[in-house]
């Protein structure tokens, strides 16, 4: 090899290697800040559960079946994301899975809530496009 190659090689693969993307593994770990963060808005805003189901359902059939079902759908929903927004925030030193998906009550808005990863199937459940929901 001549000079200019073995000088340029080392660069080359430094550069190389920074525009690699990193490896990402297939169940996402959430650290201390994130999962702090996600346990206290979820006991705050838990029962941004109610209007989400209300709308969803509503959206879905008629305003009467969101009035009812949505509503305490809503209810049980809001009380589980709080629920699990007080673990999140007693557990938030171990690093884990999200507990609940969406993180957020307001994140993918129009998409069942779900806890721990478990798919609920029932006539009133839909899954956002981004979820590997069933």
């Amino acid at each position: 090899m001549n000079k200019k190659v073995k000088t340029l090689a080392p660069y080359i693969l430094i550069i190389a290697l920074m525009m690699a993307s990193p490896v990402q593994a297939e169940e996402q770990q959430v650290g201390f800040s994130s999962k702090l963060g996600q346990g206290a808005a979820n006991m705050l805003f838990g029962f941004g559960e109610i209007p989400k189901n209300v709308i969803n359902i509503t959206n879905e059939h008629n305003i009467f079946v969101g009035m009812t079902w949505g509503f305490m759908r809503g209810i049980a929903h809001g009380v589980s994301r709080t629920l699990v927004g007080s673990a999140e925030l007693l557990t938030s030193p171990i690093p884990s899975s999200e507990f609940a998906s969406p993180a957020y009550v307001w994140d993918r808005f129009s998409e069942d809530s779900r806890y721990f990863g478990a798919h609920y199937p029932g006539y009133w459940t839909v899954y956002g496009p981004l979820d590997d929901g069933e």
